[in-house]
């Protein structure tokens, strides 16, 4: 097997990188910078040259050029060998970031990633930045509530549009209804039952039944004394049938306005006594617990379970996907109303504040754990897909400018110290 079929595939060099106009500016302070380095070199060699041979004074202006020439070279060299061969010389150990750009990728994302992408950096950040608040204090304006409205609700339409009804009857058919036709719901609906009538949730239902069935027994009395009519013996005499259903009917239709308008009627009370018994023999009763097991599956395996909860699906999906395409429409203002009014407790609400910062923080913190390494790792990818000459380009063309100190310090301390030494020499 051929090397090139054993080593391992590289990815390709990424295309040359545009210059922004912030590494136009930066390209043009290196140039500077660059030019005040070499420019200190430059002055130090015709000091030297104007005063070599001479003595007195001069002796010590040309130890201190000499010297300054030195540190000059010496720092031009180290700062050059970061990025280049010098003079283009394969001298070792100089182009360390072209050589060594993989190895430099790996060191600065794992710095990175230890000092700076850690659950405690980032939870400790998020703990004085009351992003809670500052959330609440944006979404309370009803200019931004509607904002995200706006710009949601589109998408959430489509969303919801594109959901497709065989996704969803499959859903109903492999998921959900065996689902729940294998949880047992007997104990459920007794609780449920237990704490309605214990509330008094039903009563409105009540009311509302009792109020249409007088109103359907008053309004349609051929009806009602038809039916009782039908059911009199055969022997009796019509008149009396007639006189005798229109008599029950005026009393049914008294004793419904009394179950109506008297909320403490007996009727009532049977009913509530019928539903808390219910409720109980849901929880307690074996044999209504069966009894409703087994008419949930019953129910549940009927074939037009599906279609029929596929229908309402379809109803819901359509009323949904016009009102959150309405710019007008109430939903969208409810929406916008509700964002609104949950950014007003963010801002005045310390315990929800705490409670919101504190989730943030914590999914901050795991995401952080879990995730940080692989955000951090883009630095070497990026890097590793860099040629080794571009890489070099773009480092200097960030940190060169600041680099050139070194050269200019060089020049100044290598002068000083030349001069120490050449005035130490003279004592000796």
């Amino acid at each position: 097997m051929s090397t090139a079929e054993t080593a391992p595939a590289r990815s390709a060099p990424s295309g040359p990188m545009l210059d922004s106009a912030g590494d136009a500016r930066r390209r043009s302070a290196l140039r500077r910078m660059r030019f005040v380095a070499t420019g200190l070199l430059v002055l130090a060699a015709i000091v030297f040259v104007a005063t070599h041979g001479h003595g007195g004074v001069w002796g010590y202006v040309n130890a201190a050029s000499e010297a300054a020439m030195v540190g000059a070279v010496a720092d031009w060299f180290a700062v050059t060998a970061l990025f280049r061969h010098p003079l283009g010389l394969p001298i070792p150990h100089t182009a360390i970031i072209p050589e060594r750009k993989d190895s430099i990728g790996e060191n600065l994302e794992e710095f990175v990633t230890e000092n700076f992408l850690t659950a405690d950096n980032v939870q400790e950040r998020l703990a004085g930045a009351q992003v809670a608040r500052r959330i609440g204090e944006w979404l309370a304006e009803p200019v931004n509530a509607r904002r995200v409205v706006d710009q949601s609700a589109p998408a959430l339409a489509r969303a919801v549009g594109n959901i497709k009804d065989e996704d969803v009857k499959g859903l109903l058919d492999r998921v959900l209804l065996p689902r729940v036709a294998r949880e047992p719901v007997s104990e459920l609906l007794g609780t449920l039952l237990e704490g309605i009538v214990d509330d008094g949730s039903h009563h409105g239902l009540v009311d509302l039944t009792a109020r249409e069935l007088h109103a359907w027994v008053r309004d349609n009395r051929s009806s009602v004394t038809s039916i009782i009519s039908e059911r009199a013996p055969s022997w009796s005499p019509k008149w009396l049938d007639d006189t005798v259903s229109t008599r029950l009917h005026t009393e049914i239709v008294k004793w419904l306005e009394d179950i109506r308008d008297n909320p403490n009627h007996p009727v009532r009370g049977a009913l509530d006594n019928v539903l808390r018994q219910l409720a109980d023999q849901l929880q307690h009763d074996p044999d209504t617990m069966q009894q409703t097991e087994a008419l949930k599956v019953r129910l549940l395996s009927h074939p037009n379970v599906s279609t029929s909860l596929l229908s309402l699906w379809r109803s819901g999906q359509t009323v949904l996907v016009d009102a959150l395409n309405d710019p007008d429409g109430d939903l969208r203002v409810r929406l916008a109303r509700l964002i609104g009014d949950t950014g007003q407790r963010l801002v005045t609400d310390p315990e929800l504040q705490a409670a919101v910062d504190r989730r943030i923080s914590e999914v901050a913190g795991h995401l952080v754990s879990t995730y940080g390494r692989e955000l951090s790792s883009v630095i070497s990818q990026t890097i590793q897909r860099w040629d080794g000459k571009e890489a070099s380009e773009r480092i200097e063309l960030h940190v060169g400018r600041d680099l050139q100190f070194i050269r200019i310090n060089g020049t100044v301390v290598g002068g000083l110290v030349g001069l120490l030494i050449y005035t130490v020499s003279q004592f000796l």
